[in-house]
């Protein structure tokens, strides 16, 4: 029977591992846990941000803040799909006490860190745990709520990681003037430790089964291939030429690494990831496209405060407040579209609508970037694209968790979660190639980017007029990209079968 027709005839039980039964009083201390796991992974990066010139000026190592950054990002990526698949193996609980565990462990040493090396270790022990909270905050809700009704918990995700990226660079640098940069780290420990404690007592442990030996060869080859792909393109244009010998090796190994872990899971007996997962259709395109979306989000944003203050001769203050009518956006259509799409039982017309206005955003930002346009219409197009990004995101993860099994629930959103954490670092590394060839010249692109107003004060008049044209041109470019991106993700979209949402938690998908 065709993939199609398969996917919308009547839903039968499986005999997949069921859940533990749903009871409300549970359901409300696990989403609460989980909510709380989704503000300390949002929070954080944002509030360390804010705080890293106080860091540099305390512990030094200049030459080596960036990996303050790396180092997090590369151990909560790579950990994303292993978290998926140990928790369908041995519990959501589990594996979420492991993840807040190490993040919190993480956290207090990053604040009694003595030394710019330390500080990355500890931030890279810290990774090790983030990238369990996002994969099992959004998976445990699959063990406590049906699909049907997981739209309006999925918008309440996205609503908080909105609220998180604006309060972030607000909290980090209250805590960071009035008490330390230290109180950063410091600040996730009680949270955590709720977090902690609602997980632990509202979860239950799942049923008995057998355990198969863990892919440990996979999950090797795809760390290695994902750690390259993630050095490649943080160093790629600024440790080396995009377009030389050292970059066309790195590209090399990463694809070499990758084929291996491709071949590896056909020959596991318990692989990592199951590629026939990806003869599913709505799985396959639903991870593509949640990657693509990110890809668009971030390399069309990234960006976009420094533009407020070069082009548009903005405060750094009323830059960040410009990035707001996109967060109200998402916060609406994420809250009140997951209502209507639960009440409905489908949510295709909800996720292309969010695709389709999310692209006429994107578009819209890249023409107005290209006539110099006023702040007030940067407002609405931002507007737009939150109230796209709202009607996306929720419907889109709900979309593949409802396709299949639940006994694959956690691997299949870590493997979105995966996809959606390098969508993201390919788009900003294509914007930022985009911004360093058309900038190319006397002005350090990134030293800006870096530096913000105290860099820019440091240029001439004639630079600053210069710069401001070029940097004008060259993030048109870079909305220009996300708007083919997003427009690709919406076509990709159409075409999949329309899916009920399955009214209770442990019902197999067809």
């Amino acid at each position: 029977m065709p993939d199609s027709l398969a996917l919308t005839r009547p839903i039968q039980a499986t005999t997949d591992p069921a859940p533990p039964p749903e009871r409300p009083a549970s359901r409300r201390v696990v989403m609460t846990g989980a909510l709380l796991s989704i503000l300390l992974a949002s929070l954080d990066q944002n509030i360390v941000n804010t705080a890293l010139p106080r860091i540099v000026s305390d512990l030094g190592g200049m030459a080596h803040l960036s990996w303050v950054v790396t180092a997090f990002m590369l151990s909560s990526t790579v950990t994303t799909p292993l978290y998926g698949k140990l928790s369908d193996t041995y519990g959501r609980r589990k594996m979420f006490l492991v993840a807040i565990g190490l993040f919190l462990a993480g956290s207090l040493l990053c604040g009694t860190a003595g030394s710019m090396g330390q500080l990355i270790l500890f931030r890279a022990l810290q990774g090790l745990g983030a990238g369990g909270l996002m994969v099992l905050a959004q998976a445990s809700v699959g063990d406590v709520v049906s699909p049907r009704e997981r739209p309006r918990y999925q918008g309440l995700f996205t609503g908080t990681f909105a609220l998180a990226s604006v309060a972030g660079p607000l909290l980090g640098g209250i805590i960071t003037s009035t008490l330390s940069w230290r109180w950063v780290f410091y600040v996730n420990l009680p949270l955590g430790a709720i977090a902690l404690l609602l997980i632990g007592f509202g979860l239950r442990a799942p049923a008995a089964k057998r355990k198969r030996p863990l892919d440990i060869l996979g999950t090797v080859l795809m760390a290695a291939g994902t750690t390259a792909l993630l050095l490649f393109l943080a160093w790629g244009g600024v440790e080396f030429p995009w377009v030389s010998a050292v970059s066309a090796g790195g590209a090399a190994l990463v694809i070499a690494l990758f084929a291996a872990f491709l071949w590896r899971e056909t020959r596991a007996e318990d692989p990592l990831v199951r590629l026939g997962l990806f003869r599913n259709p709505v799985f396959a395109r639903g991870v593509s496209v949640g990657g693509m979306m990110v890809f668009a989000m971030l390399g069309s944003t990234v960006f976009l405060p420094l533009y407020f203050q070069l082009v548009l001769g903005m405060s750094p203050a009323r830059a960040g407040a410009m990035m707001l009518p996109q967060v109200i956006g998402m916060v609406l259509t994420s809250i009140f579209g997951g209502r209507a799409a639960a009440r409905l039982g489908r949510n295709k017309g909800f996720l292309m609508a969010g695709l389709l206005l999310e692209a006429v955003a994107l578009a819209g930002l890249a023409a107005l970037a290209w006539l110099a346009a006023p702040a007030w219409a940067f407002l609405i197009a931002m507007g737009a694209l939150g109230l796209g990004m709202g009607m996306g995101m929720p419907n889109l993860t709900t979309a593949v968790q409802n396709a299949v099994a639940y006994k694959e629930l956690g691997a299949a959103t870590g493997a979105m979660t995966f996809m959606r954490s390098l969508g993201g670092a390919v788009g900003v590394a294509c914007s930022g190639a985009i911004l360093s060839a058309r900038l190319a010249g006397p002005v350090d692109v990134e030293g800006l980017t870096r530096g913000g107003a105290e860099a820019l004060a440091a240029l001439s008049p004639a630079q600053h007029a210069m710069l401001a044209e070029a940097y004008r041109t060259a993030l048109t470019g870079c909305f220009a990209l996300s708007g083919v991106v997003m427009t690709a993700a919406f076509l990709l979209v159409i075409g999949l079968p329309e899916q009920k949402l399955r009214s209770t938690v442990e019902e197999g998908a067809a």
